[in-house]
């Protein structure tokens, strides 16, 4: 379990659907930001090896995070339900997820409602 961030066009991002960020829009963003780049599967690797992975059409990284590792640690923005998602951010996350939400004109909210 962790805490989820949310970038979020809704006044609630448990109303993400209703007011959704296109997923097209959400792909031409992280194809135009050089800090960004999608990947379609993260892959969580124990002492080396592949040992959990997911899917998502709308999964990128943040290859510019200061504690970035290819084959380790990684900052995802999973684009879900119309709105993009982080698992527990560090502040210098939460600072690049503002930058996001600045360029939609989204708000970026935590699980239980608070605004960043």
């Amino acid at each position: 379990m962790g805490y989820d961030v949310h970038i979020t066009l809704a006044k609630d991002w448990t109303e993400s659907k209703k007011r959704p960020i296109p997923l097209a829009k959400w792909k031409a963003y992280v194809s135009s930001d050089p800090e960004m780049t999608l990947e379609d599967t993260a892959i969580a690797y124990v002492k080396g090896k592949p040992a959990l992975s997911y899917q998502n059409d709308g999964l990128a990284v943040w290859t510019a995070y200061s504690k970035h590792k290819p084959k380790g640690n990684k900052a995802w923005f999973d684009y879900r339900q119309g709105c993009v998602v982080v698992k527990n951010p560090d502040e210098e996350i939460l600072t690049k997820m503002k930058a996001i939400a600045k360029h939609f004109k989204a708000r970026v909210m935590g699980d239980d409602g608070e605004g960043y």
